[in-house]
């Protein structure tokens, strides 16, 4: 039996069946005994019911994506599975693990060439009341795996200890009894062994990093409103703010939660909020006024399917154009693009870095993808960068507080300085905060607010730049990944392909931007929205190569590492 350095498996059922459960224990046991991996979710809107899987990637390497098929799915029940059709790609020789009292599957999810195994779930849980039917479930995928039943037993005891003795028994047993189940299913596949025996991993949320990147770059104020799919963010901080002498506030509305964040920064607390696309345009105005009163604020956006309500559950790259052009008036800021989970800490800690030294928005440009895919990682590197806002301390008046020349930042007195009174509102101002309706002084304070963000020397953080050649992809966000493994493989081909991926959208770097894409004769563009707004987006501030071509889509439908190959490999112009 060959061993697989990379096996994927989704396992699916009705909301409320325990699915989300076992992929996130699987991992988990997984991730135990010395595997990489991650786990994302697909469900839908419904509070509770509806439809639901787990899409769980176990390797031997660290990997960044969803593999192009699904080895094993795992079928608690096929209650409204058929809606994870053109999510979860199955192909020759995957195996499907079906309980037969419940139907077979649906034909999307079972098409020819796949082998179904019968697990009698309902069966089981009958003869046994206290086993859960996800449960067996787990025990049956992780004995295909090869995974090692002492590592399953205690992520078992971890997470139903405080249940009692009763419950984490029952669990064990019927983990076991599942996997007996399955032992002597033939031309099962399993996991080579991990490479490393050293067990310990980070588990870790997109979600989760953020926060953590917020408070490791000074964060200590946040007031946030939840929505899907950003509450994990504020689920993180509530808890965590306190250890470190931050303060976490449930605002009443998206409008109260930026407000909230301005007047804490304007008080000399480095601050954040986190929303979605509808939250974000509930923003806008106040956005503005933190730009014009230069007060750092940070605004993570976890991006879903749009618009309106559109798909609160599923990943999207469609905010783009609102986190950069979303603005009345000239209005610059920053927007920041997480490449990975673990990157959304560096990102977050980027931004809240930027914005204090530069006393400027930043927008962290997150989505669903992103922040609620679990991964299990080494511990990422620390970074050691906090942002120091320039305040004034010693001021002679009269105080400037939006004082010309210079770098453009201007010090700012925390209020309760001696001499540092100033008014900080969305008024056209003087240097000293004055309202006024001069054109001479409109003009100075655009040119300060846009020159000390275009002057700034972002350093090699602007972009991620893989490999040479005369092909390029370009992408950004979580289709980094994606892209990553695309390259790789096209790479073993002997075809040379450079990665380029903007982490910081806003301000743009042409000087940088050229030199990423000096020796590009080829482009393929990757993006996940229905009107190419990454693709608008380059055309208008960069110039890209002749051969320039797009491939792209809206979500809920994930763009594989597969369509990225064939688009490189298919031997003539893209």
């Amino acid at each position: 039996m060959a061993e697989k350095t990379s096996v994927s498996v989704a396992i699916v059922g009705s909301g409320g069946a325990g699915v989300l459960t076992t992929g996130a224990m699987l991992l988990e046991a997984a991730c135990k005994a010395g595997w990489n991996g991650l786990m994302t979710r697909s469900v839908g809107p419904q509070i509770r019911g509806g439809e639901a899987a787990a899409l769980v990637r176990l390797a031997t390497q660290p990997v960044e994506c969803l593999a192009d098929n699904v080895d094993l799915l795992v079928g608690i029940d096929w209650v409204s599975a058929q809606r994870f059709e053109g999510e979860i790609a199955l192909a020759p020789g995957s195996i499907v693990i079906s309980d037969p009292s419940a139907g077979p599957p649906p034909p999307v999810l079972a098409p020819a060439g796949t082998r179904i195994i019968e697990l009698p779930l309902a069966q089981l849980t009958k003869a046994n009341p206290t086993w859960r039917a996800n449960m067996i479930a787990l025990g049956a995928a992780a004995r295909l795996l090869g995974l090692d039943d002492e590592a399953l037993r205690q992520i078992i005891k971890l997470h139903f200890e405080a249940k009692g003795a009763g419950v984490v028994n029952a669990s064990v047993e019927a983990t076991r009894a599942g996997g007996d189940s399955v032992a002597a299913v033939a031309g099962a596949f399993r996991l080579a062994p991990p490479q490393s025996a050293n067990g310990k991993r980070w588990l870790i949320t997109g979600n989760e990093a953020t926060g953590l990147g917020a408070v490791r770059g000074g964060v200590r104020f946040a007031a946030a409103y939840p929505i899907t799919p950003a509450s994990e963010i504020l689920e993180w901080l509530a808890p965590n703010l306190p250890k470190v002498g931050g303060t976490l506030v449930q605002a009443e509305d998206e409008l109260a939660s930026i407000n909230m964040i301005i007047g804490a920064s304007y008080g000399g607390v480095p601050s954040i909020t986190a929303t979605s696309g509808p939250g974000l345009s509930l923003m806008i105005e106040a956005r503005g006024l933190a730009t014009a009163a230069e007060i750092p604020i940070v605004v993570v956006d976890v991006m879903r399917g749009g618009p309106s309500t559109g798909i609160p559950t599923k990943s999207e790259q469609t905010d783009l154009n609102i986190a950069v052009y979303g603005l009345h008036g000239e209005a610059p800021h920053l927007v920041i693009a997480p490449q990975s989970v673990t990157d959304c800490l560096l990102s977050t800690q980027w931004a809240t870095f930027l914005a204090e030294m530069l006393q400027a928005p930043a927008i962290v440009l997150s989505d669903q993808a992103l922040g609620q895919t679990q991964v299990a990682v080494s511990r990422p590197a620390d970074i050691s960068f906090i942002g120091k806002r320039l305040c004034a301390t010693e001021i002679a008046a009269p105080y400037k507080r939006y004082a010309l020349g210079g770098s453009g930042v201007s010090p700012m007195a925390i209020p309760g300085t001696r001499g540092g009174q100033y008014t900080a509102d969305g008024l056209t101002h003087t240097e000293r905060g004055i309202p006024t309706s001069g054109a001479r002084e409109h003009g100075a304070q655009l040119d300060k607010r846009c020159d000390k963000i275009e002057r700034y020397d972002y350093g090699a953080l602007w972009a991620t730049l893989e490999g040479d050649g005369e092909i390029a992809v370009m992408t950004w966000g979580s289709l980094t990944g994606v892209a990553r493994e695309a390259i790789a493989r096209a790479r073993a081909d002997g075809i040379a392909v450079r990665l380029i991926a903007p982490r910081l959208l806003l301000p743009t770097r042409p000087v940088e931007m050229a030199a990423a894409l000096h020796g590009v004769k080829r482009l393929l563009v990757v993006e996940q929205s229905h009107s190419a707004q990454f693709h608008r987006f380059l055309r208008a501030h960069y110039t890209l190569p002749q051969e320039t071509s797009v491939l792209y889509r809206p979500g809920p439908l994930p763009i594989r590492p597969s369509e990225i190959y064939r688009q490189l490999t298919r031997g003539e112009s893209l």
